[in-house]
């Protein structure tokens, strides 16, 4: 892996998969006599539901640990979207398989996609899990911990149309203080053929924008000074007051609809000092109004990350994505006509897709090249059972072609990348300070309003202010400046 790569923490090379990410709970002793240990994969919304998670067993006498020695229930909250992901998981589960031998009354669940998959499959197949609940069953879990503590095996993967956790402040699990996420919608209606999301988290449901709103407003006053707003695709949030309120809707009063650009104004303005980020948009969903609205507020960040997929029409259409390269081109233009060329825009891809052809690989190529993403989150094809693709679809490209692509669009980003980077130097970004860098103490990092890691000297700063720094360097995934 050559040394550019390397630098570049959101690129997904060959050998490393982004839905692998994990992230595990923190500490909280407050005395209570049980403790759970979450370790959470794959995207955002996953992280956000395992804060949703320890607040509800949080009430029902649990403490969180990151010690998974110390704990007493271990819950794995899992991805399904590629089968490498499920595959993690199972590894996971015989190491754990270990610990449970020692302590045999350790509790282990399995939550989120890869548990709505395979619901009882789990338990049969993986003998140590003795509960399995899915994304929309979280309340149910301290009934389904009793059945376990009583002696049984517990399931729940229900699916609800409704679920929206909205009532339920998270605890901010690994939280650097600065960002925090705040889920607005849950479930996808969007059927990409690749893709397993829709059958592990159901049909799409909007939460109300004042707990949403108020939620920003809590962790405002709490000291954060970044929210991301998450949404499998954020660009169809709609809240309607009448269908959403039948009592209103017996007195038949005037609907009131809320949609997505309406609720990043009410969010921005919480304050001007919260910044407000937002993931993920779907290009055929993306308006002018949402882009109008990040226009005209300083604290929405011009950072959007619009997946693309392939930069091939034929292949669009076999994935059921609902536009063309054409369009995809029109927006990104239009993006670039409103927010300026400075916006962070990045992208997900997808090669070795069905009888993708070179040509049309070479048309994803062209396209990254043409749009010129900041960073993407790249991986070659991996069929997923049940899904459109795999009951429609032959998966006929070979895996070292496959391959091979995928590392050729990994070189092509990372290239993108630095020339990217390399237009900021000598420009003043205003950064949101999350903590020190990585490598040195002596150094603070954060990001700017399109998503980039700014690195510099620290000099008497601290995490959660702003600051303006002039770049005057960069490698391939930083900027590294000093402050002005």
């Amino acid at each position: 892996m050559n040394k550019l790569i390397e630098n570049i923490d959101f690129l997904s090379p060959a050998d490393t998969d982004v839905n692998e990410n994990i992230r595990i709970s923190l500490d909280q002793n407050t005395g209570k006599s049980r403790k759970l240990y979450i370790e959470s994969y794959g995207c955002q919304m996953n992280f956000s539901d395992s804060e949703i998670v320890a607040s509800i067993l949080q009430k029902e006498g649990f403490d969180t640990t990151s010690d998974i020695n110390e704990a007493d229930l271990v819950f794995l909250n899992t991805c399904s979207i590629r089968e490498k992901a499920e595959q993690t998981v199972r590894h996971r589960l015989t190491h754990i398989n270990g610990l449970k031998k020692k302590k045999p009354e350790l509790v282990v669940g399995v939550l989120g996609c890869m548990a709505e998959r395979l619901k009882t499959k789990l338990l049969e197949e993986e003998k140590i899990v003795d509960l399995v609940a899915g994304p929309d069953a979280y309340r149910d879990l301290p009934q389904l911990i009793g059945q376990v503590d009583e002696g049984d095996k517990a399931v729940n993967t229900f699916l609800s149309r409704e679920e929206t956790y909205a009532d339920i402040s998270p605890v901010r699990l690994n939280s650097n203080g600065v960002s925090a996420f705040i889920s607005i919608m849950r479930g996808c209606d969007n059927m990409c053929s690749f893709c397993v999301v829709p059958f592990t988290r159901g049909r799409e449901r909007s939460r109300d924008p004042q707990s949403i709103v108020g939620e920003a407003t809590d962790l405002f006053h709490r000291g954060f000074r970044e929210v991301t707003l998450l949404g499998q695709n954020v660009d169809s949030y709609k809240w309607s007051e009448v269908e959403n309120n039948k009592a209103r809707l017996e007195k038949k009063e005037v609907d009131s609809i809320v949609n997505f650009a309406n609720l990043l104004e009410l969010v921005a303005k919480v304050s001007p000092d919260l910044r407000v980020r937002f993931s993920t948009s779907h290009p055929k969903d993306i308006t002018d109004e949402v882009l109008y609205t990040i226009a005209k507020y300083e604290n929405i960040c011009d950072y959007i990350h619009l997946p693309a997929q392939s930069g091939n029409s034929r292949i669009l259409e076999m994935m059921n994505r609902g536009y063309t390269r054409e369009w995809y081109l029109q927006r990104v233009a239009k993006i670039r006509e409103i927010l300026g060329k400075d916006c962070g825009l990045s992208s997900d891809m997808i090669t070795g897709f069905c009888s993708e052809n070179e040509d049309e690989h070479r048309d994803t190529l062209s396209l990254m090249e043409l749009v010129g993403y900041d960073y993407s989150y790249m991986f070659h094809y991996s069929e997923r059972p049940g899904t459109l693709a795999a009951k429609k679809f032959k998966d006929d490209v070979p895996l070292e072609v496959k391959k091979r692509r995928l590392d050729e669009i990994i070189k092509m980003q990372s290239r993108l990348s630095l020339s990217r980077n390399l237009l900021d130097i000598g420009k003043i970004q205003k950064v949101l300070i999350e903590g020190t860098s990585k490598k040195s103490s002596d150094y603070l990092q954060g990001r700017n309003s399109a998503n980039k890691v700014v690195v510099f000297p620290g000099e008497n700063k601290k995490k959660g202010e702003y600051v303006h720094v002039l770049i005057e360097s960069c490698t391939g995934g930083t900027l590294i400046g000093k402050q002005v």
